[in-house]
């Protein structure tokens, strides 16, 4: 319907440009053409009066006119002599114009009806003498008129010529359009890699396949990140579950029960992956979010056997919950693979706060430190999907995080500041 309607519009505008240009074109040869017939006409008449003032002459102090052979110009030309007609019938219906050009003394038009009256003064010594022609305008303005019907056809067959081509050029084009997403759509469903390739754009088409293919590309990502946050899901909840089904069927051996340490901490464990997870699954971060840095802090290592060298009322430009569930994770594996010690420093670093989370175990394989916040990579001794969770964050809230090969365990976060440290 949409389609339809566009199609429509764009065809109603070059039909209304049509019309404008077509209506232009046929006044303007309208105007031209009128007065092209009217200086015809006038042409005409003047060439009348020449050829009657050639005839016109003096015969013993009288002015007389030669005998002319055509009675027809008798009919439409007249000779006045000091105010006496002395050659030609003048018609009733324009003797009281005819006159009035006669006694006026001076070379001049008129248009009575549909005549052109035209009236020339000779010289002739001693006697005021004037021609006065008739042209007939009739056939100029039959031919005016059907010069204007025939353009006006010849318009309207170009308006209709022009929406008629407007109409198949528009649905050619928009079925190709229409063929370019449906194959974008299917491919996206069901062949992901698939691309139009269609190289430098060379038209709008050709920018069309480029945006689509930059569409699908995005949409193959999508899935991408989809297939990885399932693996970062089911790792990150499997690892306490099995802790506890192994304390389970421990007990279940040795006929006791569970220890409830064993079970809060796992299910603790259980609990801040979830929360980190759907932290991760955000797509976006509320504008003018605010934390303290070190409340954060705190709150991420949760009792954990952490030191903590960060300065006072530190505020970054994130929410408390994201502040936790970027430093959580990094917490949970500096402990992991620290051999004695796990500590957190911040430090001002232009407009931004740069958090240091260290620990005292292998730290990072320079071959593999720009890699280690990919699903199923691991940097040093057993980094696993925790740094793609993280990562994931990271991204979501504008936070830059990577890992630094320096012989420890070392992560670098770089957040927004809030405000400058007091």
């Amino acid at each position: 319907m949409a389609v339809t309607g566009f199609r429509r519009r764009v065809v109603a505008l070059t039909v209304v440009i049509a019309t404008a240009v077509v209506a232009t074109l046929v006044v303007v040869s309208h105007v031209l053409l009128s007065r092209v017939t009217d200086a015809d006409a006038h042409s005409l008449a003047r060439t009348r009066a020449d050829a009657v003032a050639g005839n016109v002459t003096t015969a013993g102090g009288r002015v007389v006119v030669t005998e002319n052979s055509s009675e027809a110009l008798d009919e439409v030309a007249w000779v006045y002599a000091d105010g006496r007609l002395i050659d030609g019938n003048v018609p009733a219906s324009v003797v009281g114009c005819v006159e009035a050009l006669a006694d006026s003394g001076r070379s001049q038009t008129a248009t009575v009806g549909s005549y052109l009256l035209y009236a020339q003064r000779i010289p002739v010594d001693g006697h005021r003498v004037m021609v006065v022609v008739r042209v007939d305008l009739t056939p100029y303005e039959t031919s005016e008129q059907h010069s204007l019907t025939l353009s006006l056809i010849l318009g309207g067959l170009a308006i209709l010529l022009a929406g008629g081509v407007a109409h198949l050029v528009v649905r050619r084009a928009l079925r190709v359009v229409h063929e370019m997403a449906a194959l974008a759509d299917d491919w996206g469903h069901h062949q992901p890699g698939r691309r139009f390739d269609l190289g430098v754009p060379r038209d709008e088409f050709g920018e069309l396949g480029r945006t689509l293919d930059h569409l699908l590309e995005r949409v193959d990502r999508a899935l991408a990140d989809e297939r990885r946050l399932t693996d970062e899901i089911a790792h990150e909840l499997r690892t306490p579950l099995t802790v506890l089904r192994g304390e389970a069927q421990l007990a279940q051996l040795c006929g006791e029960s569970v220890a409830p340490d064993a079970v809060l901490g796992e299910v603790d464990r259980l609990d801040a992956a979830i929360t980190t997870i759907l932290s991760a699954a955000r797509t976006r971060v509320a504008a003018g979010s605010r934390c303290d840095l070190r409340s954060a802090a705190r709150q991420a290592i949760a009792g954990r056997a952490v030191e903590v060298a960060l300065p006072e009322k530190v505020e970054v430009a994130v929410a408390a919950d994201v502040a936790v569930s970027l430093l959580s994770p990094l917490l949970e594996n500096g402990l992991r693979h620290a051999r004695s010690r796990v500590w957190i420093t911040a430090r001002v670093q232009g407009g931004a706060i740069v958090v240091d989370v260290l620990d005292d175990g292998p730290g990072f394989d320079p071959a593999e430190v720009d890699r280690v916040f990919e699903a199923g990579v691991s940097g040093g001794d057993g980094y696993g999907l925790g740094l793609p969770v993280v990562r994931r964050i990271a991204a979501s809230a504008g936070v830059e995080v990577r890992a630094i090969a320096d012989g420890r365990g070392h992560i670098e976060l770089t957040l927004p500041a809030g405000r400058p440290a007091a």
